[in-house]
């Protein structure tokens, strides 16, 4: 059991951000634990972002983005899903469970499905034992 996991949240500005800025407003409460790294749009996510995440100690990594049809950038929110699905089978590779992934779609106005959200991923990543990927990395330079 992880009590404190390490959870990383790539928000896009224009939705998802503001989705969590609607959480917090209206004092909804989710887990403190999470740390929001704030990006123009999902699609801007570089697999490597998530990746070093992983290598960094994150137990969990979680990406926002503007539902589909609704991306400022047209089609950016469809590139994040093609590298989502590319990115679950490359941290299977590496040994890491594909649920410590998870991709949402949350607009501006969905504070609770925010809140809602980042709890029963934070339950579910609690539930997992802490990721190991740090100390087998550090092993291995």
């Amino acid at each position: 059991m992880n009590e404190n996991p390490k959870i990383i949240a790539f928000l896009c500005n224009w939705c998802s951000y503001t989705g969590a800025d609607l959480a917090g407003t209206s004092r909804m409460k989710y887990a403190s634990y999470v740390r929001v790294i704030r990006v123009m749009c999902s699609g801007r996510v570089d697999p490597t972002f998530v990746i070093k995440s992983f290598q960094e100690g994150a137990d969990g990594v979680l990406i926002c983005g503007c539902h589909p049809g609704d991306c400022h950038y047209h089609e950016g929110n469809y590139k994040c899903l093609r590298r989502f699905h590319l990115l679950q089978k490359y941290i299977k590779q590496m040994g890491i469970q594909p649920e410590r992934l998870r991709l949402e779609w949350i607009s501006a106005s969905e504070g609770r499905e925010f809140s809602e959200l980042v709890n029963e991923f934070s339950e579910s990543i609690k539930a997992l034992e802490p990721s190991q990927i740090k100390e087998s990395i550090e092993t291995f330079s």
